[in-house]
């Protein structure tokens, strides 16, 4: 997924992240040092990208919500482990302190799901 967030001077900031997407809701698991949960602090407002190559894609509008406790989300660091090959995204050792990042979908504007 392409992740958009929105720098102080007001330009996109686009990375790749892993996700979940659960019902209309996007999870996001991301270290504090990243420049996108910085942004997020600052300006919730996101939009999100899945597949945009293909030939259904799903493109989102949301506002995320930054949660610093990852490990109150057990069964989203299982889902994210069994999604992406064992990943343990509440793992600090590579990036430092870890978030969870929840983004409910305000608006669809190419729904493939």
């Amino acid at each position: 997924m392409w992740l958009t967030t929105l720098r102080r001077d007001g330009s996109p900031h686009t990375t790749p992240a892993w996700f979940l997407l659960i019902g209309e809701t996007f999870w996001i698991a991301s270290s504090t040092v990243n420049v996108k949960v910085r942004n997020l602090q600052r300006d919730p407002r996101v939009s999100l990208a899945i597949d945009g190559s293909a030939a259904k894609p799903c493109v989102a509008q949301g506002r995320a919500l930054v949660h610093r406790m990852i490990l109150s989300f057990p069964h989203l660091v299982t889902l994210f482990a069994e999604k992406y090959s064992g990943w343990d995204a509440a793992d600090e050792t590579q990036d430092g302190p870890r978030v969870l990042i929840e983004v409910p979908v305000d608006r669809w504007l190419l729904n493939a799901h």
